[in-house]
């Protein structure tokens, strides 16, 4: 039996291909004490982005577009190390991808439509603002000794 808690859903239902995740682990740097000498519980989680058949196509652009900064070769490698546990590691690698796929691969926010404001609105702001300077006004230039 598979240690990961099922498939990790990058969006709708879309989940990480299992079969195309790279697994490295390493020793971590960190707490564990003695035991952090003895075991590999860093996890490096590789996934190759441009040979990727469980994409759709369009996501796949949009995710090479926006990550191409982090990508090598068209592979995007996620670290975790923040637990003692390989298991642990594990679980946090592939949740840290999913959600690291689930941004990239967001269709683009639709395009703010500039709203008027209303004449009521601007009016009234102009009317108040003459009434702080009348106020104002009225402060200056009188002695009041």
């Amino acid at each position: 039996m598979d240690p990961m808690s099922g498939p990790h859903l990058i969006r709708g239902s879309v989940a990480l291909p299992e079969a195309e995740l790279a697994w490295r682990f390493s020793r971590s740097s960190g707490p564990g004490g003695q035991h952090v000498n003895t075991s590999d519980s860093r996890v490096e989680l590789s996934f190759d982005l441009v040979r990727t058949e469980a994409l759709p196509e369009v996501w796949k652009r949009r995710a090479l577009e926006r990550l191409a900064g982090r990508l090598v070769d068209g592979v995007i490698t996620v670290r975790a190390a923040e637990h003692r546990s390989q298991w642990r590691n594990r679980e946090a690698a592939a949740v840290r991808l999913a959600a690291l796929l689930a941004e990239a691969t967001a269709p683009p926010p639709k395009p703010r439509r500039p709203t008027r404001i209303p004449r009521g609105i601007n009016e009234r702001r102009l009317r108040e603002k003459k009434q702080r300077a009348e106020t104002k006004r009225g402060r200056q230039g009188r002695d009041w000794g």
